[in-house]
């Protein structure tokens, strides 16, 4: 064992003591112990189990998704459309050798559904919440949220897939202004017993969070019968790992996504918190050595839900350095890091799977106005963040110089559970 991984694996026994020590202040979330598991993927300690495949933990091998094309946006409401592209695009997913659709659309046509069904592949829904509120514990944002999440929620059961859906995720990369707009407003919440999701010693951020995973794992229980797996999608900006000089928020305000059966969270290379990592223990990069104190401090199964690079033709904002200006030609390279320094982590036994962001560009963001859609703009860094282009002509898929190619080469591993932990 390496000497960062002893360091490392020190830290894991010393915290918990120390919590115990000082329990007033220990962050807790559990499950009530009568609510039901799923019914195909479940959580085994810090494992996502697929009963349907035996006892084996999945890593799951992912692509994020959203088939908006070229004047389609999704920022009033339209779902993509209902039609041929997905023929096209299931199949680039299937030969890519990914086991996992991360899904962003929230009401996902029936097209889409019926190519999936063509071939093995699984998807979580993730469910956007407005990030930016006023003040995440308002009662009128949660009732008006909670009914949005009832509705996609209808909808996986009445054109989706709920035998092949893995797990739905509320809310993704809160804003650390409004975060602490909520904290500031309601220092005295601190706790929550729902239905299902207990948690304690928590932020008033994290307690909205908490009673919207209950309040969806309620209704899918009563309207249904049965549940799916919960968690939220938070980012590194935000925490969960505090120790870093550069986030958004103090470390009071931080938000730890473990308020669900899982932990989801976005890591990108050039992230806040991610750069300033210290080294891995095995590649050396900040980017394994923020992984490994995440799986060091994590007691559920971790999915990095979204890693990639924007190829934009220049990075338009000098003071976010990485976010933007990549060349299609060194992605390939940069791929092939993240995937090295997850597989072999220390704690690399708690990572559920990696997915990278996203197959194609998309053209729609960041709304400026409504015109956007229409237009890639070289300023954007976030419409350049595909592994695909989008030919305008045709409306058609063309893949970014190596990067397909590099990405299939990576998800052709064939270990489809993490590996196993150092002895």
């Amino acid at each position: 064992m390496h000497l960062n991984q002893i360091l490392i694996f020190a830290l894991f026994l010393i915290v918990p003591l120390t919590a115990a020590a000082d329990s007033s202040t220990v962050k807790t979330s559990a499950m009530t112990a009568d609510t039901p598991a799923p019914e195909r993927f479940i959580v085994k300690g810090t494992s996502i189990i697929d009963l349907a495949r035996g006892e084996a933990p999945v890593f799951f091998k992912g692509i994020g998704y959203s088939p908006y094309l070229p004047g389609e946006t999704p920022i009033y409401g339209a779902s993509p459309g209902n039609d041929g592209r997905y023929a096209e695009h299931v199949p680039l997913m299937r030969d890519l050798g990914l086991n996992y659709i991360h899904v962003f659309p929230l009401k996902m046509p029936a097209k889409f559904f019926e190519e999936m069904d063509k071939t093995d592949l699984l998807y979580g829904q993730d469910i956007w919440v407005w990030a930016y509120e006023e003040d995440f514990l308002d009662e009128q944002f949660l009732n008006k949220t909670l009914k949005q999440i009832y509705d996609v929620i209808d909808h996986t059961y009445a054109v989706g897939r709920p035998d092949r859906l893995v797990f739905f995720s509320i809310g993704d990369e809160l804003q650390a202004d409004a975060v602490m707009r909520t904290d500031a407003r309601h220092p005295d919440v601190r706790d929550f017993t729902g239905r299902h999701i207990v948690v304690r010693n928590r932020t008033p951020t994290e307690i909205a969070l908490a009673r919207l995973i209950d309040g969806a794992m309620e209704y899918e229980l009563q309207r249904y019968g049965r549940r799916h797996l919960y968690c939220h999608t938070s980012w590194t900006h935000i925490g969960p790992i505090g120790d870093r000089p550069d986030l958004e928020v103090p470390r009071e305000h931080m938000i730890t996504p473990d308020l669900g059966d899982l932990m989801c969270l976005n890591v990108y290379t050039y992230a806040r918190g991610v750069r300033t990592s210290p080294p891995g223990s095995i590649t050396g990069t900040t980017y394994q050595g923020y992984l490994e104190d995440l799986a060091a401090n994590a007691g559920k199964p971790i999915l990095i839900t979204q890693v990639g690079l924007s190829t934009s033709p220049f990075e338009p904002k000098p003071w976010v350095p990485g976010f933007g200006g990549h060349r299609v030609e060194d992605v390939p390279d940069t791929f092939r890091a993240v995937w090295n320094d997850i597989r072999t982590a220390w704690g690399r036994e708690k990572f559920a799977g990696l997915v990278f962001f996203q197959l194609q560009d998309e053209w729609w963001k960041s709304g400026e106005d409504p015109a956007d859609s229409t237009r890639h703009e070289r300023q954007d860094p976030e419409e350049w963040f595909g592994i695909y282009e989008v030919v305008p002509e045709t409306r058609t898929l063309a893949p970014k110089g190596d990067i397909p190619e590099t990405v299939r080469h990576l998800f052709s591993d064939n270990q489809d559970s993490p590996l196993t932990p150092d002895p």
